[in-house]
């Protein structure tokens, strides 16, 4: 049972007559009565709650900084109608509207409640509970219950860096021969023969060839297809750090006039995790790794495997990752980097790229990967991709004042530390990306290119 705000009201009528009345204990005592009886009728009157039914249906998947519908049936199969209000509770990162919605449903009828979501982070968003309160007919006392009524939607990554994939795209069918702008690589498969010019390597003279001819003939060579990547996300503490900028709507974010998004809290939005930034690259690679015709993997580790994909075709593939990211979140502890190399190797029997979305964090790798890292780049061909922090950047610039000064200087070593890093990295022939977060989708892309081009993949 649940008294409303009207018998709080009428409550307050009843002490103002009390106190005009010649006679104030009399009154007091027959006004009290009055309303307890009122209070008690409206509740006797009221529909009742444990009955009723609830059903969902709706969206189960749905982007990040997309919207998602939920609908909600509540059916009354009790003997009194049903009126009052009901509260549909989701957890506050999925900004469920409307929070109360007002319900009225008739005996042995039905009625639906259309819930809307805005996530504002990736995962599972599940429903708690669903609590109605039903009013009386006086409004002066309800009924009021809670019932479970489950439904889960997935909020996946929203892959922004899709936009970068057709120019991407267009470059890796010049390296396939399928653009007139023909490049030829440095790899093992055979495209053609061509005579020799000043310049070429003479490792590559067709000696046959160039016995049949009397003239000195080069094999030629096109970037290998259907080679394997595996692309390995690091979700230990060093990705939970938040850098550069909520590149989506936010909640509290409302559309103008002109469709743009306006803030309506003046706080600036934090950034994503290096998780996330690490994701939108890792599915923009795997897009064109798969176009490219390659086989492409996916483990997620810190001190156990938190994901894996193994073996997905080129169909299926994006839309394994996505479901298979959304749940996935940075664990607040250091990465085992030797177990990561192992579940690595168990993985990879053959030669492949072998991708590592982490951070270049000076400290962590050194105590980390950088003592098992030989293990991996004498079988495979490794990358290494970091986010780096834009803030980091600007404080390096700044010389305003002597405080900024000494930020400056902090910011100017861990640059140093992260180039000093990054060289030994190379020195262990691992190629390194370290981007902006806006960037390191593409520069990975690039990368990924390049080694086509240059015969390494």
């Amino acid at each position: 049972m649940a008294l409303t705000g009207r018998a709080g009201l009428v409550a307050a009528l009843g002490i103002v007559v009390v106190l005009l009345t010649p006679q104030p204990g009399a009154t007091l005592a027959g006004v009290c009565l009055v309303l307890a009886a009122a209070i008690v009728v409206d509740l006797v009157l009221a529909g009742a709650v444990r009955p009723l039914r609830f059903h969902r249906s709706g969206d189960t998947l749905v982007r990040l900084g997309q919207r998602a519908t939920v609908e909600l049936i509540v059916e009354n199969p009790g003997n009194r109608r049903v009126r009052g209000v009901l509260r549909d509770a989701w957890p506050p990162s999925a900004n469920a509207t409307p929070r109360v919605a007002q319900l009225d449903v008739p005996k042995g009828e039905r009625r639906k409640i259309i819930v809307t979501l805005d996530p504002a982070r990736r995962g599972d968003r599940s429903s708690v509970a669903v609590t109605v309160r039903s009013l009386g007919p006086l409004g002066l006392a309800a009924r009021q219950g809670n019932h479970r009524s489950p439904w889960t939607v997935r909020v996946l990554p929203p892959f922004l860096s899709r936009k970068h994939l057709p120019s991407r795209l267009a470059r890796l069918r010049e390296l396939e021969g399928q653009h007139p702008a023909l490049v030829r690589g440095q790899g093992t498969e055979f495209d053609s023969l061509r005579e020799y010019v000043v310049g070429d390597d003479v490792r590559s003279i067709d000696w046959r060839a160039t016995a049949r001819r009397n003239d000195v003939v080069v094999r030629t060579w096109r970037p290998e297809r259907d080679r394997r990547v595996l692309i390995v996300l690091d979700t230990g503490r060093t990705s939970a750090g938040r850098v550069g900028h909520a590149p989506i709507p936010m909640a509290g974010a409302t559309p103008n006039g002109g469709g743009l998004l306006v803030k309506t809290d003046l706080r600036p939005a934090p950034g994503w995790p290096r998780l996330d930034w690490s994701m939108d690259a890792a599915l923009l690679l795997a897009a064109l790794a798969a176009r490219a015709g390659d086989q492409v993997d996916f483990l997620a580790y810190d001190r156990a495997v938190r994901a894996w994909v193994g073996g997905a075709s080129r169909t299926q593939l994006l839309s394994s990752l996505v479901n298979v990211m959304a749940p996935i979140e940075a664990e607040l502890i250091e990465a085992d980097s030797q177990g990561m190399v192992a579940a690595i190797l168990s993985r990879a029997k053959r030669r492949c790229l072998v991708v590592l979305l982490t951070d270049l964090n000076s400290a962590a790798l050194d105590e980390g990967l950088m003592p098992v890292l030989p293990q991996l780049s004498s079988r495979h061909l490794v990358l290494v991709a970091g986010v780096s922090d834009p803030r980091v950047a600007a404080m390096a610039a700044r010389r305003g004042s002597a405080e900024e000064v000494y930020d400056a200087a902090a910011a100017e070593h861990a640059q140093l530390e992260r180039r000093r890093i990054t060289a030994r990295l190379r020195r262990h022939g691992v190629e390194v990306v370290d981007a902006l977060p806006e960037d390191v989708a593409p520069a990975l892309a690039d990368a990924y290119l390049a080694l086509k081009a240059a015969g390494r993949l």
